[in-house]
């Protein structure tokens, strides 16, 4: 296995800046393995979810919710920078020129020193607690491919999202708004809820050319016995986003999922064995050469979802975070 297994060429106006409005209106590719007498590939939009959901289905959902921990403000001297704080640590990640020793200056008189920095890895002396920095002037760590302001919280935080301590967002969550949810209650199936709290890793690029070498972030999950109770009893279980999926793997065993809390680094790419029976992944569509590519693609075939994505651009498709979503229906 190689890297460039995992590459695809995307052009840069696909990569969306602004979510669908409303959000439910965000396409939907739908990939049928096997399915009789349904194409391959189908070209729906997400609305049309409960369509291929049925009574007694589970849907299981990450509830994790985005911390507002991107502060901007500008050295002494003038130069800009971005900081990515650490909830209850004085560590961060910063973006912009600075160097040990640098006073930066924040708004609502919030000072910071360098004390020591390691490539984009710094630590700081604050003249406040870090989590009322947070609390004052913080606002959600959007993905850098994202140039474009969100307008408000609400368009980066899924509308279950409920336990703070997230880097970012469950993005296949993003679809779904109070309506669509109530519309697939009605139909019977149950919602699961999970948590994992995406760390700010997630966003580093696999750089080896043996993606097996590459050291997987670890991420805090959560299960309930309550929950791990309904997925138990599924005879169809359908799985909104990597985050999810990769959190009910972190607790299978043996055909079961059991309940905890624990700090995962599963990997999971092509060759991996899945501990559960799934019916269905929904997820949006992913950076070339990033370990939540190898997930889908162990999940389902690299060479057919690299196929679905040449489809995806040729017909348009919006990628990334805030852009559109698939089915995959094993």
């Amino acid at each position: 296995m190689n890297i460039n297994d995992f590459n695809y060429l995307l052009p840069k106006e696909l990569i969306a800046q602004r979510p669908a409005s409303p959000r439910t209106h965000s396409r939907l590719m739908i990939l049928n393995n096997p399915a009789p007498n349904s194409p391959p590939i189908e070209h729906k939009h997400f609305y049309d979810l409960p369509d291929y959901l049925k009574e007694d289905d589970v849907l299981v959902i990450n509830e994790t919710k985005v911390l507002p921990i991107r502060i901007t403000g500008k050295k002494q001297t003038g130069g800009k920078v971005e900081l990515m704080l650490a909830l209850n640590s004085n560590k961060a990640t910063i973006k912009g020129r600075a160097k040990v020793g640098d006073d930066l200056i924040f708004p609502d008189n919030i000072k910071a020193k360098i004390l020591s920095k390691k490539d984009n890895k710094v630590r700081l002396k604050f003249n406040l607690p870090v989590n009322e920095i947070i609390n004052k002037i913080g606002s959600l760590p959007t993905p850098p491919y994202i140039k474009t302001p969100i307008k408000s919280d609400d368009e980066y935080q899924t509308v279950y999202a409920n336990q703070e301590g997230s880097f970012a967002a469950p993005t296949a969550g993003l679809h779904f708004n109070q309506e669509l949810l109530q519309k697939i209650k009605n139909k019977g199936v149950k919602i699961a809820k999970v948590c994992l709290h995406v760390s700010w890793d997630t966003f580093l690029p696999v750089t080896e050319e043996d993606p097996t070498k590459h050291k997987i972030h670890g991420e805090v999950c959560e299960i309930t016995k309550q929950n791990s109770d309904i997925i138990n009893k599924a005879k169809r279980l359908f799985v909104v986003g990597t985050t999810t999926l990769r959190t009910l793997e972190s607790f299978a065993e043996d055909g079961k999922i059991y309940s905890g809390k624990k700090l995962t680094k599963i990997f999971i790419y092509p060759g991996y064995k899945f501990k559960l029976n799934y019916t269905g992944l929904i997820t949006n569509f992913h950076l070339p050469k990033s370990t939540l590519l190898m997930m889908i693609s162990a999940f389902y075939s690299r060479e057919k979802i690299l196929e679905a994505y040449e489809i995806a651009i040729k017909e348009k498709y919006r990628f990334y975070s805030l852009g559109d979503a698939m089915l995959i229906l094993k």
